[in-house]
């Protein structure tokens, strides 16, 4: 597996690696324009989600309005078709700053580490995006499959438990996108290969920063949390999925 040493905390960290079933079908051909439009999506729903919570733990209700703002082109461009290239790209920077609530907890450093992941990931769709429209391959809405629900389902309903258990999912999420894409980029093309590699670095940066974020909220060993979610993890990895996507299980 390409950048080894870079994976080796990846590889510790989840529970199991991806089946070469998924790889096989993966690397079809005619599985690319699925590959890449729920790759696109699952970079929109990272940024929704890094967004999520600095909106209900950290900012205040103007820095609130201001992040909505930055992320509705690529919302409208998914959900309403609208948009393109040239505004996504525009659209891309954060120009105003991001203030935290005078009451929260959390405070700056969750701001400054989801605001730098929505950046990346917006940026990441955007060049999804355009490796697309140079392939001629037309964005078609897909439903969403079952990966992320099947961990939210077990997050615990108080605080600041909530917040901890979506940390340590958020951390698998990443940790898995990292890992599959250095699994798949040798069966693709030139282009692609060196695309997946790219996006390695900042993948295992975010799994250690939701990490971090998770352990310094918690003020204690979360150890058996992140055990505990790396067996549901494991389990929708692992076990049979009808519905092919860049995060389900056994094709079948």
């Amino acid at each position: 597996m390409p950048n080894s040493k870079l994976l080796v905390p990846i590889l510790n960290f989840l529970q199991c690696t991806t089946p070469d079933a998924w790889v096989d079908e993966a690397k079809k051909t005619e599985n690319l324009q699925l590959i890449l439009t729920d790759h696109m999506l699952c970079e929109l729903k990272a940024a929704q989600s890094a967004m999520f919570l600095i909106r209900k733990y950290a900012v205040d209700k103007d820095s609130s309005k201001v992040l909505l703002e930055w992320l509705k082109p690529f919302e409208q461009f998914i959900y309403k078709k609208t948009g393109t290239l040239a505004t996504l790209k525009k659209a891309e920077k954060l120009t105003k700053s991001i203030l935290p609530k005078s009451e929260s907890n959390y405070g700056q450093d969750l701001i400054d580490k989801m605001v730098l992941l929505i950046k990346e990931e917006l940026h990441h769709f955007y060049q999804v995006l355009e490796i697309m429209t140079r392939r001629n391959i037309p964005y078609q809405n897909i439903t969403a499959g079952r990966y992320a629900k099947g961990m939210l389902k077990h997050v615990k309903t108080y605080e600041p438990e909530a917040l901890i258990d979506k940390l340590i999912i958020g951390a698998y999420i990443e940790a898995r996108s990292c890992e599959r894409f250095a699994k798949l980029a040798p069966h693709l093309d030139d282009e692609l290969n060196k695309f997946y590699l790219s996006l390695l670095r900042s993948e295992a940066r975010h799994y250690q920063d939701y990490l971090t974020l998770a352990a310094d909220i918690a003020g204690k060993d979360i150890g058996d949390r992140i055990r505990f979610f790396g067996q549901v993890e494991a389990e929708l990895i692992l076990s049979r999925d009808t519905d092919f996507k860049f995060h389900s299980g056994l094709p079948g």
